[in-house]
């Protein structure tokens, strides 16, 4: 059984589609990236996963449950934490963290245990009597994510949960993260850090204009966008090298070439300056990032 499984899955608002017959599964114990331009329909399916809202058509069962038929068995086995604070600001932390455990009807005294464990875990515990709105906002994320931990869920959903943070919040959160895979448990993640994709992600879903573009491991997504390696030059001039064989594209002040045979690119760089009386400033070897990968597989677009 999948952990999460979609097929077909449509929503529309006001007869624009969001989400366009979506089809992706997530294998049980993976952390599974979803990524999109703004307006891809990230949200939208993120939100239907979860049951806020419901979809047009198709389908989606999570944990082998169905999303519309079965929403409160759904959302027994999910945590959720959103780009934006959810936390009641006028409660204290532990107050936010003992309503979350009675919701999901832990014992007082197991849910005390968890909520201490969680805190301390995350460094807020002597802050544990404050109200959360005098908390920083690197505190109230690890807040959040001790709340949608403390019902141990099979299914943790992230919403770039490092973003706009300092330096040592982005870091514990981090390093769960990857307590949380070594777990197995299974985690969700929307992110805009290309780097923290594809350093935590099994494999990676994009999206769209509503539709899913692809869905592979970033490291074979690496490998789809004309080679396995980036060699990149900066010369002591800007010059025309469209008249190499290697169809290069500027990036700044730079030339970088897409290659499998990353020895005869640098020889025929070499080779194009000392017949230009060019000098290299520097030349570097390293494989395409993520960044990379999203670029061209969705032409550039950063909007719907």
């Amino acid at each position: 059984m999948e952990a999460i499984e979609v097929k077909g899955m449509s929503k529309s608002f006001n007869g624009i589609k969001a989400v366009d017959s979506v089809s992706f599964s997530v294998h049980r114990g993976e952390i599974f990236g979803f990524l999109g331009p703004n307006g891809a329909g990230k949200t939208t399916t993120v939100r239907m996963l979860t049951g806020v809202i419901k979809p047009d058509s198709g389908e989606a069962r999570v944990m082998g449950r169905d999303i519309v038929s079965d929403t409160q068995k759904v959302k027994e086995v999910l945590g959720v934490v959103p780009e934006t604070a959810n936390a009641y600001l006028d409660l204290t932390a532990w107050r936010n963290m003992m309503l979350i455990a009675s919701l999901y009807n832990i014992p007082r005294r197991e849910g005390e245990r968890r909520a201490t464990t969680l805190l301390k875990e995350f460094g807020i515990y002597e802050r544990r009597s404050s109200k959360v709105k005098s908390f920083s906002k690197g505190m109230e994320q690890r807040l959040m994510l001790s709340m949608a931990l403390v019902s141990d869920p099979e299914i943790l959903f992230l919403d770039d949960p490092t973003s706009g943070l300092d330096v040592q919040s982005a870091r514990v959160i981090r390093q769960r993260i990857k307590e949380l895979q070594k777990e197995k448990k299974t985690v969700f993640l929307t992110s805009h850090n290309m780097q923290e994709v594809g350093e935590f992600c099994d494999r990676v879903g994009i999206i769209n204009h509503g539709k899913m573009v692809t869905v592979d491991s970033p490291e074979h997504l690496r490998t789809r966008i004309g080679g396995s390696l980036a060699v990149e030059v900066k010369l002591d001039k800007a010059v025309d090298m469209s008249m190499l064989d290697f169809h290069p594209e500027r990036v700044g002040d730079n030339y970088r070439i897409y290659t499998t045979e990353p020895h005869e690119v640098i020889r025929s760089i070499v080779g194009f300056a000392t017949l230009n009386g060019l000098k290299i400033l520097s030349l570097n070897v390293q494989s395409p990032s993520l960044e990379d990968v999203f670029v061209k597989l969705i032409g550039g677009s950063n909007e719907q």
